[in-house]
């Protein structure tokens, strides 16, 4: 579960990146900076493609959705995604590429950690127990979490 988890983050992380990248190469206002809809939320007038708050979202959902033990998470937060979608495009900060675009940065964040991620995946899970074990030592021998 713990290598399924620390994969999942690395998808959100690798997909945050690139969607900074994107917005950084190819800056799209958002609707309320070009006078369209009504903004009905204070927001930055920074690039709007892809929408940020999805891709995080979406970058552990696609990630935990590839595994038959993190399916039930991951469809979850896939579809808590669908809300949040219309919720963006509807307070006037996104256009509906933008979600589209969230979506397939995150998609393809996930596939690519899926396919190619397992050693930095393992390296994560090893470090962070190496800390972890003995600085919940006590909470570990009562039973209070897992080793």
């Amino acid at each position: 579960m713990r290598h399924h988890m620390v994969e999942a983050a690395l998808s959100t992380g690798v997909a945050l990146v690139a969607a900074q990248i994107i917005g950084i190469a190819w800056p799209q206002q958002r609707p309320f900076v070009l006078g369209l809809g009504t903004n009905l939320m204070a927001h930055s007038p920074d690039a709007s493609f892809p929408s940020d708050h999805l891709t995080c979202l979406w970058g552990a959902a696609f990630s935990l959705l590839a595994y038959n033990r993190t399916r039930p998470i991951g469809t979850a937060l896939a579809l808590l995604g669908i809300p949040m979608s219309w919720s963006r495009i509807y307070l006037g900060v996104h256009f509906p590429m933008d979600i589209v675009g969230a979506a397939v940065v995150s998609g393809l964040s996930a596939w690519v950690l899926a396919n190619t991620g397992r050693r930095p995946v393992q390296f994560i899970v090893a470090v962070t127990s190496h800390v972890y074990r003995p600085m919940f030592k006590i909470l570990i021998q009562r039973g209070w979490v897992s080793p």
